[in-house]
């Protein structure tokens, strides 16, 4: 199973005082030193953590999968086109959040996702979506063209008890029905070291993308070594 690290948040303690450290491309070649599989950065319409450079940055020195989450606008396309990453994650966005906070909206932007899915892959370019865990968001996915899905775990993470099984069990069928599908799964959102051993179990998941407590944990402990101890708890799965 592969872990995908996401540095934003090593942009936004950068982005606290407006200067050049913590650097995001710095932090990302020590998370490949502890094991990451790949490199994740949302480069935001308003730039409000990583910046262009980052990105561009990024894109010359990781050599594992660089994914870009974007939203499905002119301006992020045009820059996916010219930089090339290895994959492209489609998410929404709200200038108000903190962070992502659902699934796209499968319904309503079909039409502008499936232009988006096919722009991006005419230049060799895979695309996966951030979708809720609904098997209608899946269908569409794979109606519409996209290589892979990141099933939204947010609901699972922020959930306890009874709850967090029920939220638990819509996970593990979104990831079947991908399956079924001919659709790669990965997982994440809100995914920690407490509770990412139950996502790891589950069958048929391709790869974990995690940012927020990798970097919170990196803080304290370095990023090499918290990335290592993130790759143990899903290793066995």
């Amino acid at each position: 199973m592969l872990l995908g690290v996401n540095v934003d948040h090593v942009a936004t303690v950068r982005e606290a005082r407006k200067t050049f450290e913590p650097d995001p491309v710095m932090a990302a070649t020590l998370a490949i030193l502890g094991g990451a599989d790949g490199i994740t950065i949302h480069l935001r319409e308003d730039r409000r953590h990583a910046k262009d450079r980052d990105l561009r940055l990024l894109r010359e020195v990781v050599h594992c999968e660089l994914n870009l989450e974007m939203a499905a606008t002119k301006e992020m396309i045009r820059i996916a086109l010219d930089v090339k990453p290895d994959m492209v994650t489609l998410v929404p966005e709200k200038r108000q959040e903190l962070t992502t906070e659902g699934g796209l909206d499968m319904v309503g932007q079909k039409k502008v996702l499936k232009e988006t899915i096919k722009k991006l892959q005419d230049s060799g370019i895979s695309v996966s979506l951030f979708i809720n865990p609904n098997i209608m968001d899946v269908d569409i996915s794979k109606e519409i063209g996209a290589d892979m899905v990141e099933i939204h775990t947010g609901l699972y993470a922020n959930a306890k008890g009874k709850k967090q099984g029920k939220e638990l069990h819509r996970v593990i069928e979104a990831v079947k029905v991908a399956n079924k599908l001919g659709l790669f799964a990965n997982a994440g959102h809100g995914l920690n070291y407490f509770n990412v051993k139950s996502i790891a179990a589950i069958e048929g998941i391709r790869g974990l993308y995690i940012g927020h407590s990798i970097i919170s944990r990196a803080i304290l402990v370095g990023i090499e070594r918290a990335v290592r101890e993130m790759k143990g708890l899903i290793r066995g799965y």
